[in-house]
């Protein structure tokens, strides 16, 4: 896969992570339920883990409620980033990859780092041309009209 087509493709909050956040979340609360009614209560550690988790589940949800809403796209030689923000352009690197999502970060080369979730639901069309562009090494894919700046609303 040397020429990737290229590809615009909507990037958004990922539910895939908001489940992942919640699955978390219940489980270290049904563990801090088994952990007081198995083992004789040492109190101020259960209100420490207690604490400890709903500071962490907050952190994460807070984290996926602001996940960046914009436009991943591939024309061929180089990826950008367009949001209601200035538009990045740099290198992404898949971290995760289970076929109908995948977890990417863009490093752009100012040291910004944005993580992505992109959802084959959200695009089901172009899911496969994404696929092809991320894992591509497409340094010399001829360049398409395919990332025209989209002006974007501010998310919900």
């Amino acid at each position: 896969m040397h020429n990737a087509p290229a590809v615009s493709y909507p990037v958004g909050r990922s539910r895939f992570q908001g489940g992942l956040v919640g699955l978390a979340t219940l489980g270290g609360a049904i563990a801090s339920l088994l952990w007081h009614h198995q083992a004789d209560p040492v109190v101020w550690l259960q209100w420490l883990f207690a604490f400890t988790l709903g500071l962490t589940s907050y952190a994460a949800a807070r984290f996926w409620y602001r996940a960046p809403t914009g436009t991943l796209c591939w024309d061929g030689r180089a990826w950008s980033w367009y949001s209601v923000k200035v538009p990045i352009s740099g290198v992404v690197t898949v971290h995760l990859d289970f076929q109908y999502f995948m977890l990417l970060s863009l490093s752009s080369e100012g040291g910004e780092q944005i993580w992505l979730w992109p959802e084959r639901r959200t695009e089901a069309r172009y899911w496969n041309a994404l696929r092809q562009a991320v894992f591509s090494r497409g340094a010399n894919a001829n360049p398409r009209d395919a990332c025209a700046r989209v002006d974007l609303a501010e998310p919900e």
